[in-house]
């Protein structure tokens, strides 16, 4: 087996993807792709949406993908490709979320059988150890994909001194791996002087056009909420934990109210951190979760968009919003400075600054005009955003890898 070891980004803008078949031969007819996840659909989030619309697209081209996973009794929506549940425990205070245990003996025969072509890792638990463990001795390459900053959870629940040992764990594990599929190559670079990882591919994000649109702004359904038709509203959406941070959405309109700049909060999301957070921030308007069409009209009928959040890799309530035609208010971070192009679609602020926040803030409440110049650059900057381009990319480099990996005659 050959690992590819350069250190240079195969970087794949969004809009200007690879084809799907690579000359040579070899195509993504018949190819069998493994894909182990630490929760692919039975909670709804950013990192198993855009790893179902992967899977959907891949099948789409003629590959087949098996997904190990843990699963539940009430998911979230109905999985892309053929899911097999793995065995998991529920996280003790989270118990929404599980935590996959690694593969049994049956799995693990099941899988050789199967003779995949290709495995990809997208969590750095048991399972995904499992995996790779399993993928060397077969001698089948193997990629993984970056969806959390799981290193930065820590500060967040009182286990800051934990941070190093947990780094650790990610080094070995993106140790040796054929690639590792990062948002941005700003956020490969920066995992890589951090060294986590040796080196990198972007698999980015799409946005679905037709779904978040300015023209899904609805002034009734602002008004069933209590919003008037000339009150500017600060959006936030997201499930409501911790490390979203809420704290600072709670601060910075705190700041807002104190120099008596006219707003409306409206949170969309639910979550554990939900009372803590509705008490502090009494005056704000929780919608709940909202999904589909609803969670577009919420994005459109929202006048800007607060994300506090430095632990997503992307981050997509981003492109979501600047598709729906409203500016983004954002931490310096990797999910958002990839997407936000500070004083152009939005601002980006240090995460920990409230008063850069209430600043950036108070900037698109006051002032008309720049609110509306930035929704309208952030439109035409989401038309980049093309799900079928990035996913046609990120199958262009599974077969470059997968070319490398096979004998001289197979491979062409």
């Amino acid at each position: 087996m050959r690992v590819i070891q350069s250190m240079m980004y195969e970087e794949f803008h969004p809009g200007s993807g690879p084809p799907a078949n690579r000359p040579g031969g070899l195509t993504a007819e018949g190819l069998r792709i493994v894909l182990f996840s630490g929760n692919y659909n039975y909670v709804r989030d950013g990192a198993n949406q855009a790893l179902n619309r992967l899977v959907a697209y891949l099948e789409s081209k003629g590959a087949t993908a098996r997904i190990y996973s843990p699963t539940s009794d009430h998911p979230a929506f109905e999985p892309a490709g053929t899911l097999v549940s793995v065995p998991s425990v529920s996280i003790p205070g989270r118990a929404e979320y599980r935590i996959a245990r690694g593969l049994p003996g049956k799995l693990r025969r099941e899988i050789a059988e199967w003779e995949p072509h290709l495995f990809h890792l997208s969590a750095p638990d048991p399972l995904g150890h499992s995996a790779k463990k399993l993928a060397k001795s077969l001698g089948a390459p193997v990629v993984a994909s970056v969806h959390t900053r799981f290193e930065t959870y820590f500060e967040y629940y009182g286990f800051g001194w934990a941070r190093p040992a947990g780094e650790a764990i990610l080094k070995r594990f993106y140790h040796g791996l054929d690639e590792v599929f990062v948002t941005s190559p700003g956020f490969g670079e920066m995992l890589r002087d951090q060294g986590l990882i040796e080196h990198a591919a972007t698999w980015s994000r799409g946005v679905d056009k037709e779904r978040f649109s300015p023209a899904r702004r609805a002034p009734e359904w602002r008004r069933s909420l209590g919003i008037c038709d000339d009150d500017v509203v600060i959006g936030f959406v997201g499930r409501l934990v911790l490390e979203k941070g809420l704290d600072m959405v709670a601060a910075a309109v705190a700041e807002l109210k104190r120099r008596g700049v006219p707003h409306k909060l409206l949170v969309v999301g639910e979550g554990p951190a939900r009372a803590k957070f509705e008490a502090q921030v009494p005056d704000a308007i929780f919608t709940g979760f909202l999904d589909g069409t609803m969670l577009a009209t919420a994005f459109a009928s929202a006048d800007l968009l607060i994300n506090p959040s430095i632990t997503e890799t992307f981050g997509n309530i981003n492109i979501e919003a600047l598709a729906s035609g409203i500016p983004v208010v954002a931490a310096i971070a990797s999910g958002s400075s990839c997407i936000i192009e500070d004083g152009v679609t939005g601002r980006l602020v240090p995460h920990a600054d409230v008063t850069g926040f209430a600043d950036a803030l108070e900037h698109y409440l006051v002032d008309h005009d720049a609110r509306h110049a930035a929704g309208a650059a952030g439109l035409e900057a989401a038309m980049a955003y093309d799900w079928d381009a990035i996913n046609g990319a990120v199958l262009a480099r599974y077969l470059e890898i997968i070319a490398a990996h096979a004998p001289p005659a197979a491979a062409g």
